[in-house]
C-alpha cells in the first residue's frame, strides 16, 4: 500500500522551505557532513525527490540516491539534471540494498523524513536497520530522523488541517493528514496524506495516498541499531518534541 507514486508528483508541498532548496538541507547536516572527506561515498536512501541528495552531489560527495517508489527515483534524478549534480538514482527498497551496493560500502547512510516508520514491524524494521548497517564501513555513521511515535499514538485517530497555504511553483495548496492509529502499537497503522491545490479560477485539485507504517517506541529502535552493529553517538530523542535525529556508528 506504502508507494508514493502519487504523492511523488507534489511532494514538494511537503518539504519544509527551509529544506526545499538542495543546499539548504544538505546545510542541516553542516555538523555531520564535517566529519566525512570531500569525496565522501554517501547514500541517501529513501530519498524522496532528492532534496538532500543533490544537495551532497553539490559538495563533491559520491552520492547515490534509492527508494522503493520509482517516481521519486524519477523526480530525483530530474532534480538531479536540473541542478547539474551527479546523483545515482536506483530504485530499491531497504531489503534490496545489499543486492545493489557492496558492504561497507559507504562513509555515511541518510535515512530521514520520518522513514523508516514504513518498514513492516519489527521484523521489516530490523531489516531495514541491518541492510544499511551492512552497507557502512567500520565507523561510518548512520543518520536517521524520526516522528516522536509515542506523541502521535497519544494523541489517537485525527484529522490535521494545515492552518496556512503553502505556495510551490507558483500554486498554493492545503496539506492534510488523516491518521488511523491502531489499537496497539504492533499493528499497521494508516495515515492518508492529501495535498488540495488551488488553481486561479479557484478550483480545487486534491492528490492523496494512503500510505502503510508500523510505529515504534525510541526505547526500541535503540535495541534495535545495538542489534546491528551500531552504537548511538548523538540522539536528541524528547519526548515532547515532534521529531528527533538519532546518529549511530558501525562498530
Amino acid at each position: 500500500m506504502t508507494n508514493y507514486d502519487v504523492l511523488a508528483e507534489v511532494y514538494e508541498w511537503l518539504i519544509s522551505d527551509a529544506k526545499l532548496p538542495p543546499a539548504e538541507f544538505a546545510a542541516s547536516f553542516d555538523d555531520l557532513l564535517s566529519l566525512l572527506p570531500s569525496n565522501a561515498h554517501v547514500l541517501d536512501c529513501s530519498c524522496g525527490t532528492g532534496q538532500l541528495a543533490v544537495g551532497l552531489a553539490g559538495r563533491g560527495m559520491q552520492v547515490v540516491a534509492t527508494d522503493a517508489s520509482e517516481a521519486m527515483v524519477r523526480r530525483t534524478a530530474e532534480l538531479s539534471e536540473e541542478f547539474g549534480a551527479s546523483v545515482r538514482a536506483v530504485r530499491a527498497n531497504w531489503e534490496e540494498l545489499p543486492d545493489q551496493f557492496e558492504d561497507d560500502m559507504f562513509d555515511m547512510v541518510f535515512c530521514v523524513g520520518n522513514s523508516l516508520h514504513h518498514a513492516a514491524g519489527a521484523t521489516g524494521r530490523g531489516a531495514a536497520l541491518e541492510s544499511m548497517s551492512r552497507l557502512l564501513r567500520p565507523g561510518g555513521r548512520l543518520v536517521l530522523t524520526s516522528r516522536t511515535w509515542e506523541l502521535v499514538r497519544a494523541r489517537g485517530s485525527r484529522l490535521d488541517i494545515s492552518d496556512r497555504l503553502v505556495r510551490r511553483n507558483g500554486r498554493d495548496a492545503v496539506v492534510v493528514y488523516r491518521w488511523e492509529i491502531a489499537p496497539h502499537w504492533e499493528e499497521e497503522h494508516h495515515i492518508e496524506i492529501a495535498i488540495a491545490q488551488v488553481d486561479a479560477t479557484g478550483l480545487v485539485l486534491v492528490r492523496s495516498e494512503l500510505l502503510s507504517c508500523w510505529p515504534y517506541r525510541y526505547e526500541e529502535l535503540e535495541v534495535e541499531l545495538h542489534r546491528v552493529g551500531l552504537r548511538t553517538e548523538v540522539s536528541t530523542f524528547d519526548l515532547e518534541a515532534e521529531n528527533y535525529m538519532v546518529v549511530a556508528s558501525k562498530v
